[in-house]
């Protein structure tokens, strides 16, 4: 009995020790995603204006670590973007940053079909504190959950490719997100 119980502190702790947190926000440092072991590269803080008001922590998950934008978003490998809220968005809020994300993350020659665009744009809800949103990146496209349900499929690389990009891209929603997500730690 007493083995057992020193057993299952000794596994709690190499579990708590396997985690990442940040701002009371834990991710497992580790995922089995479809069968693939992936590895957390970063977590972020997505914050909005000068005031600093906290929106979601991010955490990205690669095969590989890898703290290069550029190959990150160019590989075949899976890519896996954790999302929490840390407040509510409505609908039209987080379609408008989509939005903005996509026109300044997309100069020529990147090209994004604006009825692609609208499409997705009319799928994006309005999310709730403590809401869960996962975007799961392959080489055919993105699968987006919610709360563990699936929202959709999109069978685009070039589109799924932006929607990263918006996290690490050029124009991330801040430097700070970006930094965090390739593993740079202020």
């Amino acid at each position: 009995m007493v083995r057992g119980l020193i057993l299952a502190a000794v596994t709690l702790v190499a579990a708590s020790a396997s985690a990442a947190d940040l701002d009371g926000v834990a991710m497992p440092d580790t995922r089995m995603v479809n069968g693939t072991q992936m590895r957390l590269n970063g977590m972020g803080l997505r914050t909005f204006s000068v005031l600093g008001i906290r929106i979601y922590i991010a955490g990205l998950y690669l095969e590989r670590r890898n703290d290069n934008p550029d190959a990150i978003l160019h590989s075949p490998e899976m890519k896996f973007l954790d999302i929490r809220f840390l407040r509510d968005v409505d609908a039209e809020d987080a379609r408008k940053a989509w939005q903005e994300s996509f026109e300044q993350n997309c100069k020529a020659p990147c090209y994004l079909d604006p009825v692609d665009e609208q499409r997705f744009l009319a799928e994006v809800p309005s999310v709730h504190k403590g809401d869960q949103s996962t975007l799961l990146f392959t080489s055919k496209g993105v699968h987006v959950t919610l709360n563990r349900r699936p929202m959709g499929d999109i069978p685009d690389p070039h589109f799924a490719e932006l929607m990263l990009t918006t996290f690490i891209g050029p124009v991330p929603p801040t430097p700070r997100l970006k930094r965090e997500l390739l593993g740079f730690r202020d």
